[in-house]
């Protein structure tokens, strides 16, 4: 392969449709927009979503729930993933991360759940516990910190 034979791959580039360049052209004249009307005028048309007048379905369908502007999000983890950890590691959100846990840490930081077992002494902290963590962490014990 030498670098004056490089080009785009076939069919990734597709020449501009020319309008209004005559008859010849195949789109000369009215320019592939038929006669006159609201979409044959330049900025013509209507908006996305328009149905002539008609009740719109976005409208039409009711509507339901909403989304709290107040809620707080934390990052989850499970006490059950925290028991593949070694004995006497700290754990926080940055240790989650690092290992590949967590994706990214929530606003509020992150909140342990009490769900599954754990059996080493784990130092965990984090913004928020749930009462079933706690337990299990001082139970197995380890020491829990809130930050």
């Amino acid at each position: 392969m030498k670098i004056q034979n490089l080009g785009p791959a076939d069919g990734s580039k597709k020449e501009i449709k020319r309008l209004g360049r005559g008859i010849g052209s195949g789109t000369g004249k009215t320019c592939c927009k038929g006669h006159k009307g609201q979409w044959a005028r330049s900025g013509g048309g209507v908006r996305p979503g328009f149905e002539g007048g008609q009740m719109p379905l976005t409208r039409r369908v009711p509507k339901r729930g909403f989304t709290n502007i107040f809620k707080k999000q934390y990052s989850i983890v499970n006490i059950s993933i925290l028991d593949s950890f070694d004995a006497g590691t700290v754990i926080n959100a940055d240790t989650l991360l690092s290992c590949g846990v967590l994706k990214k840490v929530e606003p509020y930081g992150l909140k342990i759940l009490g769900n599954g077992e754990l059996t080493k002494a784990l130092t965990v902290q984090a913004a928020c516990f749930s009462e079933n963590a706690k337990v299990a962490i001082e139970k197995a014990g380890g020491t829990v910190e809130v930050l």
